[in-house]
């Protein structure tokens, strides 16, 4: 009974088989297998590319295939779109392109590929029916644009990284980083006459020279915030005026005074029925 072969191209010998050459044969398994598990190919792109791989040789000296190894580097700058065709078998490669080149990875006439674009690293898997499928990929920390990478049924869509203290939200369609509503308050430094806030700060007001006003801002959206904190501890002698701005503050139309000693809140804008709404009564 002849030898068979693996998925992955091991010598499967018959019992009795191979007399003499068993020893050898078992070593050219063991070396596939190493190569299969752990196994680096550097492969230049200079075109459309078919890794080598031999799924039915019976031999008793190994010759490393850049299609049986466990992790694929590429390099090169061939520049535009190279198919790279690897072995149509059950199978999973760790892929870094390093090329100035689009990779599009196939495995025969399957719809299912795989574009990787330059400086980026993926995790693909070939399922033995020509098609190639990307299990996590991540473009390379080396730039500027750094991404977080979400699979949305299987096609990948990066995120910018937003500035600092931004938060990642969703309108149920996009995600995107934006700044947080009603927190995340950027501080500015005490003010001690009257001003015009702007959505998103926060203020420590020291009114123990004089009574403040702080006009709130003009046309807001829903979400803005502007936060405040009674620095001296001063509002029960001058008070803080807060102006509407022509909207309303908590349902009415009219400017809120605070006199309560060390009071801090944040008012936070929802429609022009309500328009400012304090986040603590």
């Amino acid at each position: 009974m002849a030898s068979t072969f693996s998925n992955l191209g091991f010598i499967l010998m018959a019992t009795g088989e191979n007399s003499g050459t068993w020893g050898e044969r078992t070593n050219v398994n063991l070396q596939r297998l190493d190569n299969a598990v752990g196994g680096v190919a550097n492969i230049t792109i200079t075109g459309a590319t078919t890794l080598a791989y031999s799924t039915n040789s019976d031999t008793t000296t190994y010759t490393e295939e850049a299609g049986r190894s466990a992790i694929l580097v590429f390099s090169g700058s061939a520049g535009g779109t190279q198919t790279v065709t690897l072995p149509n078998i059950e199978k999973q490669y760790l892929v870094n392109n390093g090329s100035d080149s689009i990779l599009t990875l196939t495995a025969g006439a399957g719809a299912a590929t795989v574009n990787v674009a330059a400086g980026s690293k993926t995790l693909v898997y070939v399922d033995g029916s020509d098609e190639v499928i990307e299990g996590i990929s991540a473009t390379s920390p080396g730039g500027s644009d750094k991404q977080i990478q979400f699979n949305d049924n299987g096609s990948f869509g990066g995120i910018t990284m937003g500035t600092a203290g931004q938060i990642l939200s969703t309108d149920g369609t996009t995600a995107s980083f934006t700044d947080p509503a009603g927190g995340g308050a950027s501080w500015q430094a005490v003010e001690t006459t009257s001003f015009t806030a702007v959505a998103g700060n926060g203020y420590f007001i020291d009114t123990t020279s004089t009574a403040i006003t702080m006009t709130l801002p003009s046309s807001p959206s829903i979400g803005d915030f502007v936060a405040f904190i009674d620095y001296a501890g001063t509002f029960d002698t001058n008070s803080l005026t807060i102006g509407r701005n022509s909207e309303n503050i908590q349902g009415s139309a009219a400017d809120l005074t605070v006199s309560v000693e060390r009071a801090a809140n944040t008012l936070v804008y929802v429609d022009s029925t309500q328009g400012w709404l304090l986040t603590v009564k």
